[in-house]
Order: structure tokens, then sequence, then C-alpha cells
């Protein structure tokens, strides 16, 4: 018995996530259409133009917005971004700094501090279990 490998193959949305950009910007063809692991892989290897451009200027998804900001995703609907923003509304939030935007990056930043002391913690009570004599022994 022979097997043939299926090419894999995802939607728009999928590999427009897996890309990094907003669906809604980019092509018509790649909107319609499915889009292989292979073709997927040559996409993010060698960039067409529109892409290299999305990638640049946007619009850009809310998870790319997010991080450019150093907020949360939940972060941005507290502040009333839910759209997708361009690397220039992007850069005049950073300027503006409104409140919302100063909370929320000390909300993250609390967050990632929270997130590094647990894994230290947890870094730390493996060093001591994998120190510890074997009970079964």
């Amino acid at each position: 018995m022979t097997s043939h490998q299926n090419a894999q193959t995802m939607k728009p949305a999928t590999a427009a996530k897996k890309l990094g950009v907003y669906l809604e910007a980019t092509p018509a063809e790649f909107q319609e259409g499915v889009v292989s692991r292979d073709e997927l892989n040559k996409l993010q290897s060698d960039p067409p133009e529109w892409l290299r451009e999305l990638r640049l200027n946007g619009p850009h998804p809310r998870p790319v917005v997010a991080a450019k900001l150093g907020v949360s995703i939940s972060g941005l609907a507290r502040g009333g971004i839910t759209e997708a923003l361009t690397t220039e509304q992007i850069e005049a939030l950073k300027q503006e700094s409104p409140e919302w935007l100063q909370k929320e990056r000390a909300t993250q930043a609390e967050v990632r501090k929270e997130a590094a002391r647990v894994k230290e913690k947890r870094a730390e009570q493996a060093e001591r279990a994998a120190g510890a004599p074997d009970a079964r022994s």
C-alpha cells in the first residue's frame, strides 16, 4: 500500500492570522482562495510586495495592534479600540498617550511581572523536587 501526501490547506483567515495581517486588507485572490502549507511557507520566507506593505503600514489586526501598543487585546477593547489600525494610527496613539493606554500598559507590565515571578517559583520548586531523594526507593 502506497501513501500519497495531501497538501495541507487552510482558510484565508487562518493564513492571515499566521502571517500577522488583517484579512480584509489582503488582495481579493488571497481572501477567496485556500492557502497550502507550502504557499504559507513561501509567503513567510519570500513575502510579496502586498504582504511587506501590510506588515509595515497596516492596517494591523488587533493582536498586532495590542503588541505594538504594549497592552492586551482586552485592554484595547477597554480603551475603545475595536478595529484594525494602521502603523500611523498606532504611532499617533503612542504620541497622544491617552490615560487608558497608560493604565493598560501598567496593567500589562504587572501581568508580565507576575508571570515571571510564578515561572521562577515553579522552576525553584522543580529544582527542589529534582534534588529530593526518591520516596519510592
